[in-house]
């Protein structure tokens, strides 16, 4: 009979292990298996496999002498940090700006030129401007901001962008009065960034989905970044942004005046987009909007039969080009 199989025996069994347990184990690699690989060949093989995005941290363009560049045209990025909303009130506490030639076909050449300043308010920094920028009291002590070096700055200037321009616009105006005669171009409003598969129109969001990341919310930073975002080409066919921005800076825009609308037409007014004017800039006391040329027809005629309620009503309408866009 042969040998049975105590299930509750308690003496110790032979070990067994599996062919794979009493293979000898491996010694060290060689030393090339542990050659280092480098950051870009890091970066690619992640993102080779389809399940990594990389974010780049954002080095800004060098720098060169204008008369180097193979453009002759001549941009500015504009970005303003400040005490709050109002321009009346309220002071730059840093200007930032990056120069940067292009053609007339919108194609970004070099950057030939950095102003970048902080400046001391007549009060101190709001707590909530610190939280936001980053920047205190005393990083604006006995700091100060020549107009006449912005004008110089900008005099060449051919085009002047902002990402938010009708924020903007009004602080530089105020502070330097080079800038109210210049064409201005809004890359916010202008450029139809979900149209090119962007999820949103933040500088944040933009220069995310374009692969990088950079200190946000300090005024020369965030004119780097909005030009490779303006750089990058993107959308289906895979055209450069600031070719588009460009077109639309020389078209001209249409601002409607719904002058003497009916009071209680102001909320559906405000959701179609218009915007309050207390005439104290001149302007009617109105709600109004800014539209191209090609939807001016159509604005008047829904103010006419939703707003007005009568066919002949004809609000003020002004005919805008690029010197004249984004003012207070």
């Amino acid at each position: 009979m042969g040998e049975q199989f105590d299930m509750f025996r308690t003496e110790a069994l032979p070990e067994r292990r599996s062919p794979a347990a009493r293979t000898k184990r491996p010694g060290p690699a060689p030393a090339h298996r542990h050659e280092a690989l480098d950051e870009a060949a890091l970066v690619s093989m992640l993102e080779a496999t389809g399940r990594y995005r990389i974010l780049r941290k954002l080095e800004p363009r060098p720098v060169i002498p204008r008369d180097r560049s193979r453009f002759a045209r001549l941009a500015v990025i504009v970005d303003t940090e400040t005490t709050g909303l109002d321009h009346e009130k309220n002071e730059i506490i840093e200007l930032g700006m990056v120069a940067v030639t292009y053609d007339p076909a919108g194609q970004i050449g070099d950057v030939v030129g950095i102003f970048n300043a902080l400046r001391q308010p007549g009060e101190p920094i709001p707590p909530e401007i610190t939280r936001l920028t980053g920047i205190t009291d005393a990083m604006v002590a006995g700091k100060t901001i020549s107009p006449a070096d912005v004008e110089a700055f900008i005099e060449p200037v051919d085009l002047v962008i902002a990402h938010n321009a009708r924020f903007d616009r009004p602080f530089c105006e105020r502070f330097a009065p080079g800038f109210a005669p210049k064409p201005w171009a809004c890359s916010n409003v202008e450029i139809a960034w979900s149209d090119r598969g962007f999820e949103g129109t933040k500088l944040g969001y933009l220069l995310g989905q374009s692969g990088y990341f950079h200190n946000g919310h300090r005024a020369v930073d965030d004119c780097h970044a909005l030009l490779e975002v303006l750089a990058r080409p993107s959308g289906p066919g895979k055209t450069v942004p600031f070719a588009e921005l460009l077109k639309a800076s020389e078209r001209a825009l249409i601002r409607i005046s719904a002058t003497n609308s009916p009071f209680d037409m102001k909320d559906r007014l405000k959701a179609r987009g218009y915007r309050w004017n207390d005439g104290s800039n001149g302007q009617p006391k109105s709600w109004w909007t800014e539209v191209g040329e090609e939807d001016a027809e159509a604005e008047l005629k829904f103010l006419r039969a939703e707003i007005y309620q009568w066919p002949e009503a004809r609000p003020l309408t002004q005919r805008l080009a690029a010197t004249e866009r984004f003012k207070a």
